[in-house]
């Protein structure tokens, strides 16, 4: 029996099938069967789901008939399962990579629970940033397995059917499957929960949700809203049945009236002839279901509340055309989530800019990295004067530095401290919402040398333009910019074009790469005792891109395989795109997975050789003089659909690699550090490595934070006259 069964409907998402089974069969845990239910023989989604049968025996295709549903769909496809859990993912979304890994491990340690429930990502089709909006539930339940009394407020209404994992067998048991028509989920999510007896909660996205474009299909008008109120009926006379006590029902009769009251709100979702008889409809259902003492919300909602107890359709109305009006007032209100966070952070821009308070971010809050932070580090010596704070999401509180004070990414503290802050420094770009103040300073750093195509640039390439949203919010953030930083006059040009915008260029290298210039022969033998590579061992990184066209991180090498073939004194760091970082580190035999590690920077001195295809990665690891092989075994498609500012196969910083065994031919033969990669080096190393003397860092504080002039800031050194850190076990060119 599988651990898991996937169960995928896929009507009217043909399209998009592929990208959902491909995030399933990519996963690093393969104990599943994966089970597409497809509306017939022949049809588009069908034709896909059994091109991936013959290739996989774990896919099982089934097929439903389109009038049965999607409730339908997924109890054809429950009724086929072998799987001990069962999950539910719609035709057009993705599993997060890492997804059943972290099941399983979490489902391992609380034992069988009736119901995982689990974080996920609700992502804009096009403009807009991801939202996980299960994150503050489950961040309140108990650690363990739990009773559902333990956490009442997990009433399974709020949750998408998406959003867990089911143990098959209890569903069985209790005869417990999708009702008919439309909102299914809500029905299926509250009879599950009203008969579980032990469930968990994984604080981690398993499922990555693609909002439509034209919307969810249940907020179109029709005559379908009166089902929610079937739903509602179905679970609510279930829980009386089951004598569900006050503390648990109370949570569930208030959730599901706060759907009942959203669609009543909203009078374009219901015909006019059928608004008055929703609302006295839901009336009577709010009189008979009530929980004894329960306490209504503050409020309008609660003054809702008290109108829908009372049948009061028409001061009902009244107050929906008074909503409406305030909330076109709030969206005059700068953009942070919630009326209360939106009212505070308007406070905070009303209070005076600190003139000695400096906020940093990097990589959108995964943490304390890049330049961001080597900037943040020199200030400290610097400018002591200026108080610095960094902003991380809560997931990545735990990886910060002793002694850096940070704030957590939605806060109070995060708010105000943006609104209050001088100086802002980024590699990427801050929150939509925040507002560029007078006398303010914002600095991006950048976050590497660009091959690829970025920004505005990228806006004739489809999938790419596609997951960067609006170029025209884009660019609103670029006017935000006062200062961007670049390593080199190309880096220079490209940025004009990708971020057209009134900003100063500073030409003064990256900060990250500082320590490439001022680390010992200590230090490098320390990070690599840190990343555990063998003494005397040649340590190549291996460190791919992302690609966008390809959904999850594969290593596209065998990494095994090259070792064996590169020689016995090879090993191989493995560093994965931040896209994909899981924040740990492991290592099997002769690949030690680096991808967890905060620094990419140590993880560059520690190798003795790079092996990249397209990242930045190479002009970083440029300034070290050590030997670097591209592996372009895609090139042609990574061009088409990501596109390039110029070709590298012409001017390479060193062999250019195809396919495996051309790869493990130039270490075994030593090639990748021969005189001509050493020609090849040398030129790329003055195209690219212009700016990057060591003392990058101190420019940007010198010039920024203390507001010395241009002329006083000291030159960069000449690349004849560096000197970059020793490689532990190769002597440069």
């Amino acid at each position: 029996m599988p651990r898991f069964s996937i169960i995928v409907p896929s009507h009217g998402v043909a399209g998009r099938l592929s990208l959902a089974l491909d995030s399933v069969l990519a996963q690093s845990f393969g104990d599943f069967e994966l089970i597409p239910v497809c509306d017939a023989p022949g049809t588009p989604g069908a034709l896909v789901a059994t091109g991936y049968a013959e290739r996989d025996p774990r896919v099982t295709p089934v097929h439903s008939p389109p009038s049965a549903g999607l409730a339908g769909a997924r109890n054809t496809g429950m009724r086929a399962a072998n799987g001990a859990y069962l999950l539910f993912l719609d035709g057009d979304d993705t599993l997060a990579p890492g997804a059943l890994a972290a099941l399983d491990a979490r489902l391992t340690e609380t034992g069988d629970v009736d119901v995982l429930y689990a974080e996920h990502e609700r992502t804009p089709w096009w403009e807009g940033e991801p939202t996980n909006p299960a994150a503050p539930l489950l961040a309140k339940t108990p650690e363990g397995a739990f009773a559902p009394a333990e956490a009442p407020r997990v009433t399974g209404v709020q949750l998408p059917a998406w959003s867990a994992a089911y143990r098959r067998s209890f569903l069985t048991e209790h005869r417990l499957v999708f009702p008919d028509g439309h909102f299914t989920d809500i029905g299926f999510g509250g009879l599950v929960i009203l008969h579980a007896d032990r469930i968990a909660a994984l604080r981690s996205v398993v499922v990555r949700h693609l909002l439509r474009r034209q919307g969810s299909r249940l907020n179109l008008p029709g005559e379908h809203h009166a089902e929610l109120l079937d739903r509602a009926e179905q679970v609510l006379t279930r829980a009386g049945e089951l004598d569900l006590p006050a503390d648990r029902l109370s949570p569930l009769f208030e959730q599901l009236f706060a759907l009942v009251l959203k669609t009543a709100a909203h009078p374009a979702r219901l015909p006019g002839r059928r608004r008055r008889a929703f609302f006295l409809r839901a009336g009577k259902l709010y009189r008979r279901h009530r929980p004894a003492g329960f306490r209504r919300p503050g409020g309008s909602l609660g003054v809702q509340h008290r109108l829908l107890a009372a049948g009061a359709y028409t001061a009902f109305r009244a107050l929906r055309g008074a909503n409406r009006k305030a909330s076109a007032l709030a969206q005059r209100v700068p953009r942070p989530r919630g009326l209360r966070t939106r009212m505070y952070y308007r406070r905070q821009l009303r209070r005076p800019v600190d003139p000695r308070l400096a906020v940093y971010c990097a990589y959108w809050g995964r943490g304390y990295a890049c330049n961001p932070a080597a900037i943040h580090a020199k200030a400290a010596e610097l400018a002591p004067h200026i108080r610095s704070v960094f902003l991380v999401e809560p997931d990545q509180v735990h990886a910060m530095p002793d002694g850096v004070d940070h704030a957590v990414i939605g806060s109070r503290r995060y708010w105000k401290v943006l609104a209050r802050a001088k100086y802002l420094v980024n590699n990427a770009n801050f929150a939509e919402g925040v507002v560029k103040r007078e006398g303010s300073v914002h600095v991006q750093t950048q976050h590497g040398t660009p091959l690829k195509k970025m920004g505005v640039d990228q806006s004739t390439y489809p999938v790419v333009a596609a997951a960067t949203g609006s170029f025209t919010k884009l660019l609103g953030r670029v006017d935000r910019w006062d200062f961007n930083l670049s390593s080199n006059t190309h880096s220079t040009r490209m940025w004009e074009r990708a971020f057209p915008g009134r900003y100063e260029h500073l030409e003064y290298g990256y900060p990250r790469n500082d320590v490439f210039y001022t680390a010992t022969a200590e230090d490098v033998a320390r990070v690599r005792r840190e990343l555990g590579v063998p003494e005397g061992k040649t340590a190549v990184l291996y460190a791919p891109t992302h690609r966008d066209y390809q959904t999850g991180f594969a290593t596209g090498l065998d990494l095994e395989a090259f070792c064996e073939a590169a020689g016995e004194d090879v090993v191989v760091l493995l560093r994965a795109h931040y896209f994909y970082d899981r924040g740990s580190r492991a290592g099997t035999g002769r690949i030690i997975d680096v991808t967890g590690h905060r620094s990419s920077e140590d993880v560059c001195l520690a190798a003795d050789a790079l092996v990249t295809d397209y990242s930045s990665i190479m002009f970083d690891y440029a300034n070290l003089d050590r030997p670097i092989v591209v592996y372009a075994d895609d090139w042609d498609v990574y061009t088409e659909t990501r596109g390039v500012y110029f070709d590298l196969m012409a001017a390479p910083p060193g062999p250019v690699a195809r396919t495996p065994k051309d790869l493990a031919r130039v270490f075994r033969d030593g090639s990748y550090a021969d005189a001509e990669s050493a020609a090849r080096r040398a030129e790329f190393r003055s195209r690219f490595c212009q700016f990057d003397d060591g003392r990058a860092a101190e420019r940007v504080v010198r010039r920024v934070l203390l507001g010395e002039p241009p002329e006083a800031i000291e030159p960069v050194r000449p690349l004849a006259e560096r000197v970059p850190a020793p490689a532990a076990t190769l002597v440069r060119s």
